[in-house]
């Protein structure tokens, strides 16, 4: 049965939406993006149809370029320049969504969040339910007048390679992998090349495809539920992880849910740690 109530503050209703498209303050954002396995081109898609006035966000082109790792993020004058340029000020209200459902907005959402953006929400159910409803769409890209993002980085929310080291090391956080079990167990092959298959000794296994039920953030209890079997505590502080940085920001979503924000967020992910020689890995090759 689907959930009409949102499950989480940060996640707003079509209706919601639509009553509130063409307003002065109101930024729409194609967050979306695909692993190359999906076979889908987000930019394509883009301009063969978005929700009106929607400006597409590239996470890989508003991105540190100097860093060979996937889509890490960008410094605060860089984003900056790049989300002013697309016509998004720090005092805007952002709503993000992605052509998956719940995919990559978390991501965009997080990210807009950590310089310094504080109404960013996402489009519950994202363009799938948009879709399915019936309401419109507009094909081609979209132009909107500069605007000032005032960005701050909030430093400490991103984890670095040696903070996830330590966390591990000491226990002193826990480290969520949001992959699926079969990339986390070194049982499937990772979708990016050069990166060995397993995970972090110590780090945790909550998949972000268990605590999403339909293209939208479970409820609350299905939430708890896929922490507990994943075996995390939930009083105590987590850093998520994933690939590449993006299905990290669903765990944040998750937990944010839960009254439970995570401490961090380890942007270089798997295709750091994979791409190490090294690092320890389990399981041991």
């Amino acid at each position: 049965m689907p959930h009409e109530c949102p499950s989480s503050r940060w996640l707003v209703s079509t209706d919601w939406l639509a009553e509130r498209l063409g307003a002065a303050d109101i930024v729409v954002v194609d967050g979306s993006s695909y692993l190359p396995t999906m076979n889908r081109d987000a930019a394509a898609e883009y301009l063969a149809g978005h929700i009106p006035g929607a400006v597409r966000f590239d996470i890989d082109a508003i991105a540190d370029h100097s860093n060979p790792l996937p889509h890490m993020l960008p410094d605060a004058t860089q984003f900056a320049r790049d989300v002013g340029a697309l016509g998004i000020a720090d005092t805007d209200t952002i709503v993000a969504y992605d052509g998956a459902g719940l995919y990559s907005a978390p991501r965009v959402w997080w990210t807009f969040r950590l310089f310094g953006a504080k109404n960013v929400f996402i489009l519950d159910g994202g363009l799938p339910r948009w879709k399915a409803e019936g309401r419109p769409l507009e094909a081609g890209p979209v132009e909107r007048t500069p605007r000032t993002f005032r960005a701050r980085k909030d430093a400490d929310r991103v984890a670095s390679l040696a903070a996830v080291r330590a966390a591990l090391t000491s226990g002193s956080a826990q480290v969520v992998d949001a992959r699926p079990a079969e990339r986390f167990l070194g049982q499937a092959p990772e979708p990016r090349p050069g990166l060995r298959s397993g995970h972090m000794p110590g780090a945790f296994n909550v998949p972000s495809t268990s605590v999403i039920e339909n293209g939208r953030l479970a409820p609350p209890e299905k939430l708890r539920r896929a922490f507990a079997t994943g075996g995390v505590d939930l009083e105590a502080p987590v850093i998520t992880t994933c690939g590449s940085g993006l299905t990290a920001a669903i765990l944040w979503l998750a937990l944010d849910a839960l009254g439970k924000e995570p401490k961090a967020l380890y942007d270089g992910s798997w295709s750091e740690w994979g791409s190490r020689d090294d690092l320890p890995i389990e399981p041991k090759a």
